[in-house]
């Protein structure tokens, strides 16, 4: 069965446009919603198993219209691959607004974001 895990397991592969890394480890993902889509072809037939409708909320990195086309186009590209999915939502905020505060502890090492700047400086002898 379907899973928000499963969801932010396959967001893993979609990378911002601009910032080398995943949505996830960016911090960009607010929400994932899960719900059986009704609507969907075969629904309600015996032996057809149910299809889901997927909600994603992004905030989003930047204003420019560019990249947020590119980001939820490669999202919703992503998630067409999986026959369980009927319809995927992907919704940009504007608020509130993306700070690298909200990059992971795994975002910040794959940057190397906590690293010194002059590490030759932080182990000189004194």
């Amino acid at each position: 069965m379907l899973t928000e895990q499963t969801i932010r397991t396959i967001l893993r592969d979609c990378y911002d446009p601009e910032i080398p890394l995943n949505i996830i480890d960016l911090g960009l993902v607010q929400s994932i919603s899960l719900a059986e889509d009704h609507d969907a072809p075969g629904a309600g037939i015996p032996g057809v198993p149910p299809r889901f409708r997927v909600e994603i909320a992004l905030i989003a990195t930047t204003q420019d219209e560019a990249p947020q086309a590119q980001l939820t186009a490669q999202i919703a590209n992503r998630l067409a691959g999986l026959p369980e999915l009927s319809r995927t939502s992907i919704h940009l905020a504007e608020t509130p607004e993306w700070s690298p505060a909200l990059i992971t502890p795994e975002g910040r090492r794959i940057l190397k974001l906590d690293q010194p700047v002059f590490p030759i400086l932080n182990n000189r002898a004194r």
